[in-house]
């Protein structure tokens, strides 16, 4: 019997089936869908899976796309959980003022990441960062407390806010560059630099508040693009919210 983990993000469905709801689980297939194809799972992409014995995901999508995707999930006679933050979980302990309106995605995230530090050695203090649509960066201390975060637009919505607001702005995408020389350059230059300034802000109050040098992890469909222009190394994690849905499914289902 399957796990199959869902993702869904503001562009995408992405889905990996495990072979179990455990942490170090052979993964058996995994895919990804832009959100106005996932009414073709259930005859496509997943027609021709193990049935899962449990389905676990995050949505940020919203309550329509949500769903959407559990019509796709008739296909099986199982009943998907889906993650909402709270006050703690596998370890964590949430700082929002308002714990259940964090982002599922954060959270999520948030527990793959810590588990992964502490699988490496000993307890950080971290700066975990999201590069998709939208950029988020969340700080944690040493015992796994969510101290807060920053959330900022991603490339795509940076570009088309200048497009839509500065006349003549209508240009490729460029380069990273140190000094741009073109116009394309400096908007891509700009929107990187941007995120990456935020970043080390965050690295700087961490490290402040924590009196340690903080453990940074980036993840999320534009991560590559980022970490060639980090102040600080950065390990590159590409299915972290994967990683954070077995850490919850390991102690939601039991057996």
């Amino acid at each position: 019997m399957t796990f199959l983990a869902l993702d869904i993000g503001n562009t995408r469905l992405k889905w990996a089936q495990y072979a179990s709801h455990q942490p170090d689980a052979e993964l058996l297939s995994h895919g990804a869908e832009f959100l106005e194809n996932i009414d073709k799972l259930a005859e496509g992409a997943w027609a021709g899976l193990d049935a899962p014995q449990q389905v676990l995901g995050c949505v940020v999508a919203g309550d329509a796309i949500k769903r959407r995707v559990n019509e796709q999930l008739d296909l099986w006679d199982v009943v998907p959980q889906w993650v909402v933050a709270s006050e703690s979980e596998a370890g964590l302990k949430n700082g929002y003022d308002h714990p259940t309106r964090l982002g599922a995605d954060r959270w999520v995230a948030m527990i793959g990441a810590y588990h992964r530090m502490l699988s490496q050695g000993a307890p950080r203090p971290m700066v975990v960062v999201m590069v998709g649509t939208a950029v988020t960066v969340e700080a944690l201390d040493a015992e796994g407390k969510f101290l807060g975060g920053l959330i900022l637009p991603g490339h795509g919505i940076m570009l088309r806010a200048l497009e839509s607001g500065t006349a003549g702005l209508h240009v490729p995408t460029g380069e990273v560059s140190m000094f741009p020389t073109n116009t394309s350059d400096a908007l891509t230059s700009g929107g990187t630099y941007a995120i990456a300034g935020a970043v080390e802000r965050m690295v700087q109050h961490v490290r402040s508040h924590c009196g340690d040098e903080p453990k940074c992890i980036m993840t999320g469909g534009a991560g590559w693009k980022m970490a060639p222009s980090m102040t600080r190394p950065f390990e590159l994690v590409d299915n972290l919210i994967f990683d954070g849905l077995l850490q919850l499914a390991q102690r939601r289902f039991k057996g």
